[in-house]
């Protein structure tokens, strides 16, 4: 998004294939928890599930796992592949499984819900900007949607592995990704390409370390293609609305800052670059990453931007390409 930011005990245990599944799973739900467990399975919604979260915790991300075949799943196998001279074909494959199953670890996990969790607070939120502009929070709206950011899931996905979550109390273990990972080391290049809709960190000696899908402008606001620097990170970031620069705004919107919170216009982190009004940052809609376009930022998960955050600083050229 083009605008100038105001700058100002998770306990996860892995889990086996017959303890995942609380409350009385549905006979549909069961088996997708056992197979995505099962190594000699690579094939339906299991399978799905255990690639999107071994292609997460390889740091080639998938964007929200869903278990769905998708775009950022291709663009993530793609970059996987590419980066361990596999044969690029976006499809997983013999080899592209025998290389991500070196990570033996299970890919599912268990927790058990807080108090903390369920008080939230947690409220629907208005669409017009302004009405977001009268809140002193933009925060989650449910339960559901503050753990799949938590656990990079969609909403939807975490129901069917967890029927019984929305009427869950404290003390109810859910069955989750288990996508904790190591945080990336940092970066000496960011390489964002508009192409293929990703963000690439990239060492000193060129090689791609990890991967994350992007949108990345429009036409009305077109990516800046150039080398930028990065001028400052902002974690939770408040979000400046000014309606000029936005050629969809409203008309009858004014300027105005909007609280900061996971539904800001910019997510949980803003990564500054020395182009005026543009930058790096997340979002409120993890499932329109890679698929919908922006205006003119490019726009990551909330939690992909906080680990490009976590692996850049000032000294970090940004590359922004074709």
């Amino acid at each position: 998004m083009r605008t100038a930011p105001l700058f100002l005990a998770v306990l996860v245990a892995a889990a086996s294939p017959h303890a995942l599944g609380h409350d009385a799973a549905s006979a549909d739900d069961a088996p997708l928890a056992q197979s995505a467990e099962d190594r000699a399975t690579h094939e339906g919604d299991g399978a799905r599930l255990r690639l999107q979260v071994l292609l997460d915790r390889a740091r080639f991300s998938p964007g929200e796992i869903d278990a769905v075949t998708g775009s950022n799943q291709a663009r993530a196998l793609r970059g996987y592949q590419a980066a361990h001279d596999l044969p690029v074909t976006g499809e997983p494959d013999a080899a592209t499984w025998a290389a991500l199953e070196r990570d033996a670890a299970p890919v599912l996990a268990e927790y058990r819900l807080t108090d903390a969790d369920l008080a939230g607070p947690y409220r629907a939120l208005p669409d017009d900007a302004m009405d977001k502009a009268r809140l002193d929070a933009l925060g989650y709206a449910s339960l559901a949607e503050a753990l799949g950011e938590r656990f990079h899931a969609s909403p939807a996905l975490l129901r069917r592995l967890n029927p019984q979550l929305d009427r869950a109390s404290a003390g109810t273990v859910l069955t989750v990704p288990a996508v904790a990972a190591p945080a990336t080391a940092k970066a000496a290049r960011v390489v964002v390409d508009r192409s293929d809709s990703v963000l690439r960190l990239l060492d000193d000696g060129g090689r791609v370390m990890a991967q994350y899908p992007a949108s990345t402008g429009s036409e009305h606001d077109p990516l800046p293609i150039g080398d930028w620097r990065i001028v400052t990170v902002v974690r939770d970031p408040t979000f400046h609305y000014n309606p000029d620069l936005f050629w969809d705004a409203d008309p009858g919107h004014e300027k105005a800052t909007l609280a900061a919170g996971p539904n800001n216009p910019v997510g949980t982190v803003w990564i500054d670059l020395s182009k005026p009004h543009y930058g790096i940052h997340g979002t409120p809609e993890p499932a329109s990453v890679g698929k919908a376009q922006s205006h003119g930022c490019i726009r990551l998960t909330n939690w992909d931007a906080q680990a490009v955050a976590a692996a850049v600083d000032a000294s970090v050229t940004v590359v922004l390409q074709e």
